[in-house]
């Protein structure tokens, strides 16, 4: 589908789930939302490695959970929230912490009502998993190619540099724990000023989907359509926008 801009998908996003929150006559029940941040080992277990930034602080998951279905969505402003499902879609969504209630919101009522299936992040060795799959379906899809990471998982950025050699890795982050730093071969460069430079040295953009709920995503997607690269979107938090837009998503080892 032709998204142009994040706040188009967003828009067109939110436009979807309202249309089919409204069909199910499900804005005015008396049903609560429950956000809560979720604890790192409650998120994502006891993974053999110990560098995934959920684990050393610097993004949180938060859960929704509608009529017993529950999300995931990451962010670095983790908010909470009780209340009706109406006072979450009336959020103005300008600031990160009220995309994510709505983004882990919107997850949970789309596996309620089986729209969507994997919304819960992936736990102790499935991260490993998840990165091996992440690989060999890029290999398997686009053969040894230059790849493009934007967000520094680093169970992902391991495998690919693993697999498809350092030289062909770029990797853009927005922490500065992680600018300018060597990771697995490959300077981190700066996502706030690198990305164009990302996109055009990448066949492939792989992309994290806490950037639907940083509000840089935007930028991101115009730049791959600029310079016409593939792109895939990974993660659970991107479970619902993906699906209601078109976005290409993988999540191999999300769990429902």
């Amino acid at each position: 589908m032709d998204t142009e801009r994040n706040g188009t998908i967003f828009k067109k996003a939110r436009e979807a789930f309202e249309g089919i929150v409204g069909e199910r006559g499900l804005l005015d029940a008396d049903v609560s939302v429950l956000v809560k941040t979720v604890l790192p080992e409650e998120a994502i277990g006891t993974p053999g490695r110990r560098d995934f930034p959920i684990l050393i602080g610097q993004e949180r998951v938060i859960e929704a959970e509608f009529l017993g279905a529950r999300a995931h969505a990451f962010t670095d402003t983790p908010c909470e929230f009780v209340g009706s499902l109406r006072g979450i879609m009336n959020l103005p969504l300008s600031t990160n912490g009220e995309r994510a209630m709505y983004v882990a919101t919107m997850n949970a009522v789309l596996r309620h009502l089986n729209i969507i299936e994997t919304t819960l992040h992936c736990r102790d060795e499935e991260p490993e998993k998840c990165a091996e799959k992440i690989s060999s379906f890029i290999m398997e899809r686009f053969g040894r190619i230059k790849v493009g990471l934007v967000g520094l998982n680093p169970a992902i950025a391991a495998r690919l540099s693993q697999n498809f050699g350092s030289g062909n890795l770029r990797i853009t982050d927005l922490s500065k724990l992680n600018i300018g730093v060597v990771k697995f071969g490959v300077e981190v460069w700066d996502g706030n000023v690198m990305t164009e430079d990302l996109v055009k040295a990448s066949d492939l953009v792989v992309v994290t989907g806490t950037t639907l709920v940083n509000d840089t995503f935007n930028n991101i997607w115009s730049l791959i359509r600029r310079y016409k690269r593939d792109y895939l979107v990974f993660g659970v938090t991107a479970s619902g926008i993906s699906e209601l837009t078109g976005l290409n998503r993988i999540c191999p080892c999300g769990r429902k």
